[in-house]
């Protein structure tokens, strides 16, 4: 099982990150807005449960990383290092140029259709596909064993978080978004809280020993 600091370390960061203005939660923000609170909280939750196939995939990638080859295993550190320092730069960079728009070009799709459309849209991402190889594993205690089931813990705790906010995104989407929206240094603040957090656990990964 995870340790308290592990699985705290663990739900402040992807907290930070979650909350940061991204494609995922300003498009929960917007169905919210646009097409009511039940249709926003459908497609926070459906994005929130893609998360899932990706922790499944860390799962087995790393996992098999690890046993096949430790010098495949120290270029996916550099490179997901690499990755998430080049994320938190990107943030800091365009922090705050994000608004809240409603989208009310679409037509009105039922409840399970937005489900299926925010679960398929965060799953097929190949960038979340990245974020979660470079993500979890460093939150992995390697002395403790079991790193699969670690990262799975971790993925679970990843799915769960998310949907709590992205649920709530979506349920007081009208007020957040107007929020956001009259109050950029707001969106500036999350931006560059969640681009130095990516910075810093990217310099972590590449300079760690183990």
């Amino acid at each position: 099982m995870l340790s308290l600091t592990q699985t705290l370390s663990f739900l402040l960061a992807a907290s930070l990150i979650t909350l940061s203005p991204g494609p995922d939660n300003l498009m929960v923000l917007s169905f919210g807005i646009s097409k009511g609170r039940r249709q926003g909280v459908a497609f926070g939750l459906g994005c929130a449960v893609g998360c899932l196939s990706h922790t499944a995939l860390a799962v087995l990638g790393v996992s098999a990383l690890l046993v096949a080859s430790p010098v495949a295993f120290t270029v996916l550190k550099w490179v997901g290092g690499g990755y998430l320092v080049w994320l938190g730069w990107q943030a800091w960079r365009h922090a705050g140029a994000v608004t809240v728009q409603a989208n009310a070009a679409l037509h009105d799709p039922s409840l399970k259709q937005l489900f299926f459309k925010g679960m398929m849209a965060n799953a097929v991402n190949p960038k979340v596909v990245i974020f979660f190889l470079s993500f979890l594993p460093q939150f992995v205690d390697v002395q403790a064993g079991a790193t699969a089931w670690q990262l799975g813990q971790l993925g679970v705790l990843f799915t769960l978080q998310a949907m709590l906010i992205f649920g709530s995104l979506g349920w007081f989407a009208g007020h957040i978004g107007g929020w956001l929206n009259r109050r950029p240094n707001a969106g500036f603040f999350l931006d560059r809280l969640a681009g130095t957090v990516f910075v810093v656990l990217g310099l972590r990964i590449i300079f760690s020993r183990s």
